[in-house]
């Protein structure tokens, strides 16, 4: 038995594929979304704790963060348009994720603050792309293949829910600096099945610079990507420092990993329920939920001084980021060109985890250093409410803009 898709019938150069081509396709993709996320948990969850774990101060991990996310900034559209360019998404990936591990196993060595300065730049320049490109090949090859992005990513969320909750209490026995050998292990499976996973469907289209001038200067555009960073730098600001937060309240890095593994899991739920919750035109409805959302948590956060109800309250991940993530994504695709999607996914990522992490870290390393956690989170929480106000004037304006 053979399966056409309309997309593989259209220049792409994907012919017919088996049935069990099909599956077996899905499945790697499936696989390495799990191993590769498992990775990410530790870049995101634990490199602050780390960095705490060898005495660098809440002031100093935001200036390596915030420098690591201006990086990112360069290096997430550089890698997008090899990508585009090179028409393939799994190559360039295999480039970034290899040497991500080289420079992760070398990072968790070393105790050095100007080396961890070096190699958490280099980090930044290689892994923080590879995220976007990931997320661009799920979404693409999910089309290919007749099937819903978060049957995809929903792996992704459980291998970090798994691997935070099993680095966390793993560090408490074996010791912070050993966490290398934990990182060596899941950035080699990660690597070994993104050999095997399907290359994304290219574009038969050429590239037009025009269409993304068109895309990067279309008001409704920059009025989304505005709202975006609104929501982003608490979301980032959170990544930088709920672990240290945590600690800072009596936690342990066994919490810490809890924390995650919570956060993680109600994404794994919300993943598999997007495909009902998200329909085309209610993009910006669900933001404006999420963007409220996001506002209770962290008000919640910055009152509760019990770590075990901060690490709890991370149950509302699932609804703000996910939500909001995920109708971003697909409210991208609904209004950029066919032949930049690659590209506008890393513009996207470049807002989301770049430029938001920069003010984040650098701001939010300041704040939790001069007036502790608890005001951090309360700012978080005022910005939050901010962009649902503006999701809210969007929302309201949206009928008269349409989507193109």
């Amino acid at each position: 038995m053979y399966v056409v898709h309309p997309l593989l019938c259209a220049g792409s150069g994907y012919g017919r594929v088996s049935e069990n081509e099909h599956m077996m396709a899905i499945q790697a993709l499936r696989a390495y979304n799990f191993f590769y996320f498992s990775l990410l948990s530790i870049f995101i969850s634990f490199l602050p704790v780390y960095l705490a774990f060898r005495g660098v101060s809440p002031a100093q991990i935001g200036i390596l963060i915030g420098m690591g996310s201006f990086i990112g900034i360069l290096s997430q559209p550089f890698w997008g348009m090899v990508s585009d360019r090179r028409k393939t998404i799994k190559r360039v990936i295999l480039v970034t994720l290899g040497l991500s591990l080289v420079v992760g196993f070398t990072l968790l060595r070393s105790s050095q603050l100007w080396l961890l300065f070096v190699l958490v730049g280099a980090m930044y320049f290689f892994m923080l792309p590879t995220d976007p490109l990931t997320e661009s090949l799920n979404y693409r090859v999910a089309e290919q293949h007749g099937i819903h992005f978060g049957s995809v990513r929903t792996f992704g969320a459980i291998g970090y829910a798994s691997a935070s909750l099993i680095i966390g209490f793993t560090v408490d026995r074996i010791g912070m600096e050993n966490l290398f050998w934990v990182y060596a292990a899941y950035g080699g499976l990660a690597y070994l099945l993104c050999l095997v996973v399907p290359d994304a469907p290219v574009s038969g289209k050429r590239l037009s610079v025009a269409d993304l001038r068109r895309f990067l200067t279309y008001p409704a555009t920059l009025r989304f990507f505005l709202l975006v960073l609104l929501a982003a730098i608490p979301h980032r600001t959170n990544d930088s420092f709920l672990g240290v937060y945590v600690q800072s309240l009596g936690g342990n890095t066994g919490m810490v990993g809890l924390a995650w593994f919570v956060a993680a899991i109600s994404e794994v739920a919300f993943f598999a329920l997007s495909p009902r919750l998200l329909r085309n035109g209610n993009e910006i409805k669900m933001i404006t939920l999420a963007s409220a959302i996001y506002a209770i948590r962290y008000f919640l956060c910055a009152a509760f001084s019990d770590p075990m109800l901060v690490v709890f309250l991370q149950l509302m991940q699932g609804i703000t980021f996910v939500i909001f993530y995920t109708a971003s994504i697909q409210y991208l695709y609904r209004i950029i060109p066919e032949e930049w999607k690659a590209t506008g996914q890393t513009v996207l990522a470049v807002i989301f985890f770049g430029i938001s992490g920069i003010i984040g870290s650098f701001g939010g390393g300041w704040v939790f250093q001069h007036w502790g956690g608890a005001a951090l989170y309360q700012v978080m929480a005022v910005c939050s409410v901010l962009g649902c106000l503006y999701s809210v004037m969007l929302w309201k304006r949206q009928p008269s803009e349409g989507t193109q």
